[in-house]
């Protein structure tokens, strides 16, 4: 029993050491939505989204036969997540990503203290997400926005990956982070 224990933690501590590409982190930051979350899972490394009905179908364990066959794949999975819930680490949702902060260090980061000031005064109160994108796209800093959030993004899922012991790796898509 302890030597079958000890090569699990083997098993495991090796996959947590085999590199993930962030790529696929930052993906899993970006695509969630209100119906979906994401995990790590620290046995294979892969990335996982899944999709609210199908965590219920696997919850509910459900007959999979009503499902097409690659719905029922994923169902497979999230029934393993379920069932082996500490083989995998959630990846933070858009709810744990304050895009409002990332918008407000945006503002102070312009180097025109004119359109700083206005770009921050503008996300004040409600509706302030409109006029962010609007006061962005009158001084045409539009692609100066999205290189930062996306900075930002790389960031987060640098920061999430170093506390969570996990090894990444960067492809020459992903900007080196600093």
């Amino acid at each position: 029993m302890l030597e079958k224990q000890l090569k699990m933690k083997k098993k495991e501590f090796n996959s947590m050491n085999k590199p993930v590409k962030l790529e696929e982190i930052i993906n899993a930051l970006e695509i969630q939505n209100d119906t979906s979350m994401a995990f790590f899972n620290k046995i294979t490394g892969e990335v996982l989204v899944i999709d609210e009905e199908d965590y219920r179908a696997a919850e509910e364990d459900k007959d999979l036969r009503g499902y097409p066959e690659w719905q029922r794949d994923v169902i497979k999975t999230a029934k393993d997540l379920i069932d082996n819930e500490d083989n995998y680490i959630r990846i933070p949702s858009k709810y744990d990503i304050n895009e409002y902060e990332i918008i407000q260090n945006f503002c102070l980061s312009i180097s025109d203290q004119r359109i700083s000031d206005e770009l921050y005064y503008s996300i004040k109160g409600g509706g302030a997400f409109r006029r962010f994108k609007d006061m962005i796209k009158r001084f045409g800093i539009e692609n100066d926005w999205y290189q930062y959030r996306d900075e930002a993004i790389k960031q987060i899922a640098v920061d999430w990956c170093n506390e969570n012991g996990i090894v990444f790796t960067i492809d020459s898509n992903t900007k080196k982070i600093k």
